[in-house]
């Protein structure tokens, strides 16, 4: 399947290559993970997708199409859900500068979590230019706008100067409901392989699964060696060189 074709690989975040934790301000990734990213990015052209702001860590990947609605998101929405959140014990704002993200993993009640979800739908129907999605513990805020994870890859992979679908090999490996616009695109390429993280099974558009970040490292490690082992079994060896004295010897 890989024969005459480049692999390319993108990775979510959050769940992939960290745990998901209480606070996202610690979703830290490991060193062992730093270093099997490092080490599989020397072998293909790899990126990092996500929602995030890209000062926040330079494995961070974050496409910004939306200029326009950036004072609408910081100077009214975020100071809006701020103060009317406040009373709801455990849940935190994250700013990603173009989009807002109400994390509620750390809200204990069932019950809270519904008051939560009722005031940030209550709060954004003053807001139509903008559209609420979930996600795992999270609800996330940003403008309606054509622009989603399978949309950065796209982009990333004309970016790359892969216009031509035959000549590529996309790996996307994610863990959330945000991912499965990237596993979509794989499918409709028709060759690649779209990776879901979870150690449950769950309703995807992903042909394979990983359980856990750990084993996503495992695959980024046994992949980079594969390439190395490809790489190395392909290369031509070098011819035997003989000196004068040497060819005098052998007759």
């Amino acid at each position: 399947m890989a024969k005459g074709k480049e692999i390319v690989l993108f990775l979510d975040y959050d769940g992939t290559l960290s745990p998901i934790v209480d606070d996202p301000d610690k979703a830290h990734i490991t060193d062992a993970m730093r270093s099997a990213i490092r080490e599989v990015a020397s072998c293909f052209s790899t990126a990092i997708i996500s929602g995030r702001q890209r000062n926040k860590g330079n494995q961070f990947v974050n496409f910004l199409p939306a200029k326009e609605y950036l004072s609408t998101i910081q100077e009214k929405i975020i100071e809006v859900l701020r103060e009317n959140i406040a009373t709801i014990k455990g849940s935190t704002i994250e700013d990603n500068l173009y989009c807002i993200s109400v994390h509620y993993r750390r809200v204990k009640s069932e019950e809270d979590v519904g008051v939560l979800k009722e005031i940030v739908e209550t709060i954004m129907k003053a807001y139509p230019d903008f559209q609420i999605s979930g996600g795992r513990k999270v609800m996330e805020i940003r403008p309606k706008i054509n622009w989603d994870k399978g949309r950065a890859l796209l982009y990333l992979l004309e970016t790359l100067g892969f216009d031509n679908f035959n000549d590529v090999l996309p790996i996307y490996i994610g863990d959330d409901k945000t991912d499965e616009d990237a596993f979509k695109v794989i499918v409709h390429i028709g060759h690649g392989f779209p990776i879901i993280v979870s150690s449950v099974a769950k309703e995807t558009m992903a042909s394979f699964s990983l359980r856990d970040p750990s084993h996503v490292m495992a695959f980024l490690i046994r992949l980079a060696k594969w390439k190395r082992k490809l790489t190395t079994h392909s290369s031509p060896k070098p011819n035997k060189v003989v000196d004068d004295d040497q060819k005098k010897e052998n007759y």
